[in-house]
């Protein structure tokens, strides 16, 4: 099973959290939709990847988590992108970076060394300096409901050209990850109906079915074998 060792929040406006982890034996494993772009650095029978991991729309369910791995991520903030990979060919993918080094990259023209969890804000600083990491202010200013003025189609375009997702499909995202974290907490489904904002029980259960992979009784009662990833504290959008 994968054990989460610890995360943190970050002081950078490009970062949500950074965790790292390991495995010890094999056991299913749930990825589960997500709305923001992350980096990932594994640690597998001597072989180190480092992967840009894209939005997911849906749960996959990918088999067995292989045993005594180690993983470093960097989970970016919504809005926040890589120029050079556009954010909508990642939706549902993810890209491997070349290795050159057992300690480094190539990262578009450069060799970079790898994070760890201590100094990934300084790395992710660096990719920023270099233009190789850039976020949108209108994504946030969307999910808060704050338009500027804005034009929709404006928003909707610069939206979409950062996250890879409409502003919809975000939404029902985040909304569906707060809920599962509500369940994971003990939260009865009626309450978590309320709390995260969804219609009716039926609502929540499609809902979770698609982006979760598991229904609201599964995740309330942890019926199910397969591992989820590690949800933090969140709230939804306005």
């Amino acid at each position: 099973m994968i054990i989460f060792d610890e995360d943190r929040p970050s002081d950078s406006p490009f970062v949500e959290r950074v965790w790292r982890c390991h495995s010890e034996g094999a056991t299913p494993f749930l990825s589960i939709a997500a709305s923001r772009c992350e980096l990932v650095i594994s640690r597998l029978q001597g072989k180190v990847t480092v992967t840009v991991r894209g939005p997911e729309t849906r749960a996959t369910p990918i088999g067995d988590c292989p045993g005594d791995g180690e993983w470093l991520g960097i989970l970016l903030k919504l809005g926040t992108f890589l120029p050079q990979l556009p954010t909508r060919t990642l939706v549902d993918s993810e890209v491997n970076l070349p290795p050159v080094a057992k300690n480094s990259f190539w990262f578009f023209g450069s060799t970079w060394q790898l994070p760890d969890y201590d100094n990934a804000d300084t790395f992710i600083d660096w990719l920023a300096r270099k233009e190789l990491l850039a976020r949108e202010p209108v994504v946030e200013a969307a999910l808060q409901g704050d338009w500027n003025d804005r034009s929709l189609s404006t928003i909707q375009r610069r939206f979409s050209r950062a996250t890879g997702l409409t502003q919809s499909a975000a939404r029902q995202i985040e909304r569906a990850r707060y809920a599962t974290h509500l369940l994971q907490q003990g939260v009865s489904i009626l309450d978590t109906v309320n709390e995260a904002g969804y219609f009716d029980q039926p609502h929540l259960t499609r809902s979770l079915k698609h982006l979760i992979g598991q229904t609201p009784a599964q995740i309330l009662e942890k019926s199910r074998p397969e591992q989820m990833p590690f949800l933090y504290k969140t709230t939804t959008f306005v």
